[in-house]
């Protein structure tokens, strides 16, 4: 309703503002024209009828809940502990005494001399012939002392050495000892008595 009104209003100004432009139009050089109609009286504007307010209708009062006290717990029945009839006393069953039996006799055990051992028979250790020294290789010339030397000096700790003096002996005496060490008295003292000038023995 009020939206028409409103509607309504707003023609009637457009209206209106038509019409006092057309009244203040500048006059121009045209020919007169008929006077213009007398104006139309604006249509009277009936204010809209106040639309009343609505009532309002205060809300109906909610009752408050009704509080209900909570039941009561009702503690479970206590029951007395059951009586336990006391356990019917047997007396022990008498276990009679074991029968004392007495211990069977060993017989000593029969004695039996040792048996004599003989004693063992002596055996004289018997006396293997003792064999001679094979002979020593001979020596003629300085190139029969180089195998020999190089077996004398084998396990010497300075090889080069030891073959030098070596030969040196083995030139002279023609003859080497057997073996890496030792033996020297094979060679008699011309092996076993030559010395160098600090007195030391010179053949190896």
């Amino acid at each position: 309703m009020a939206l028409k009104a409103v509607l309504l209003l707003l023609a009637i100004v457009l209206v209106t503002t038509k019409v006092v432009y057309a009244d203040t139009s500048v006059p121009g050089t045209y020919p007169p024209k008929a006077p213009p109609p007398p104006p139309v009286p604006p249509p009277v504007v009936k204010p809209p009828a106040p639309v009343p307010p609505p009532v309002l209708k205060p809300p109906a009062p909610v009752p408050p809940p009704v509080y209900k006290p909570p039941a009561p717990v009702l503690p479970p029945p206590v029951k007395p502990p059951a009586t336990v009839p006391p356990p019917v006393y047997k007396p022990p069953v008498p276990v009679p005494p074991p029968v004392y039996k007495p211990p069977v006799p060993v017989p000593p055990p029969v004695y039996k001399p040792p048996v004599p051992v003989p004693p063992p028979v002596y055996k004289p250790p018997v006396n293997r012939p003792v064999q001679p020294a094979p002979p020593l290789p001979p020596v003629k010339s300085r190139k029969d002392c180089i195998p020999l030397c190089d077996t004398r000096c084998s396990l010497h700790s300075r090889p080069n050495i030891c073959k030098r003096a070596c030969l040196t002996c083995c030139d002279r005496c023609k003859c080497v000892p057997p073996g890496t060490f030792g033996n020297r008295e094979k060679c008699g003292k011309c092996y076993s008595e030559m010395r160098t000038r600090g007195n030391r023995y010179k053949c190896p």
